[in-house]
């Protein structure tokens, strides 16, 4: 027995003031009112409505679960109607687990344009470490992948990244401008811990045609000197911009620098790898307006397309490397597994 629609169907008798009329109302037949009124009886092991030829009346009982039945339905109809204008407006909160790099660099100057757009919504950013996977405990989840997604979710790609050689125009001015990668083993490089960089640094330069790859690749064990090691991104990127040395930064980090002239690219005809950024949601059903509205207005800000918008805004893209998003994915999924 459905108790919800049995009291539902008990009330509407006693509104209509038949069964007959409640049968009306309900657009079923009067035997089915009968039959759900009787089951609710035989079900609470009492009788609620006397029933004569002419007229129905409340027992005692009755007149009691009756008043007890209209407010157990008024706040199921309340909460159903709360779910649903949940469901139709953006409001309440979006908890987003994003790479920190990401939230600090990107996500967080975009809030103000998203909450004028959307000002009943919070956005709860969760940044605490490394993003390996999508969290099921989030309404959405910032990944960036160098290879394909696996998994069973929901994802829309926000845009492509490039890891990309940086530094300030003072140090290059002071210690030149390399030409080619193994001219590196003379500067001074921020990079990772030796420990982490088991296979060291493959660049890659050439197109990449639609049969064999020509490109040519030149691997570097230790690529130079480097008088500071750190896994923090951040960190690597400070260091760039006081004249520290050359840094391997994503292009989301480095592009406002770029294109304020606080780093130089080098090597620009060479390429590192590069990544994926994705939006991930752990199911794409009964999803909420305010996570719709935060998904699609991060699809729509990073341009959501298979590119780098942020060494295009700095007017630095990977030279002989234009207009093939292909060739650039090409070697970013060859040094993945380099």
């Amino acid at each position: 027995m459905d108790q919800f629609k049995a009291m539902r169907t008990f009330v509407r008798v006693i509104d209509e003031g038949s069964f007959a009329g409640a049968a009306r109302s309900l657009d079923v037949a009067p035997a089915v009112v009968t039959r759900v009124v009787a089951e609710l009886e035989g079900h609470l092991g009492t009788r609620l409505i006397n029933r004569t030829t002419r007229r129905i009346a409340l027992t005692e009982i009755g007149e009691q679960y009756l008043e007890r039945a209209r407010m157990i339905l008024t706040e199921v109809e309340e909460a159903e109607a709360l779910a649903s204008s949940a469901q139709r407006e953006a409001r309440g909160v979006v908890r987003l687990r994003v790479p920190p790099a990401f939230a600090v660099h990107r996500v967080a100057q975009l809030l103000p344009a998203f909450h004028k757009q959307y000002p009943h919504v919070t956005v709860e950013i969760n940044a605490f470490g490394a993003v390996d996977d999508i969290d099921d405990s989030q309404d959405i989840t910032i990944l960036w992948k160098r290879g394909p997604l696996d998994g069973e979710f929901v994802a829309r790609r926000l845009a492509r990244s490039e890891v990309v050689l940086c530094a300030a125009p003072e140090y290059l001015d002071l210690h030149g401008r390399p030409s080619h990668p193994r001219e590196l083993s003379t500067h001074k490089i921020l990079i990772p811990p030796v420990s982490e960089m088991q296979n060291g640094l493959t660049f890659y330069r050439g197109v990449w045609s639609e049969g064999e790859p020509e490109a040519e690749a030149v691997s570097l064990v230790r690529p130079g000197p480097s008088p500071m090691s750190s896994l923090n991104t951040d960190v690597n990127y400070a260091g760039a911009l006081a004249g520290l040395g050359i840094a391997g930064l994503p292009s989301f980090i480095a592009g406002d620098a770029l294109v304020e002239q606080a780093l130089e690219r080098v090597l620009p005809e060479w390429q590192l790898f590069t990544f994926t950024l994705w939006a991930c949601m752990p199911s794409r059903k009964h999803v909420p307006a305010r996570t719709r509205a935060l998904l699609e207005f991060l699809v729509s800000s990073f341009g959501g397309e298979d590119r780098d918008p942020w060494l295009e805004a700095a007017g630095c893209p990977t030279l002989d490397c234009e207009g093939s998003a292909a060739s650039a994915q090409r070697i970013g999924d060859l040094a993945a597994h380099a």
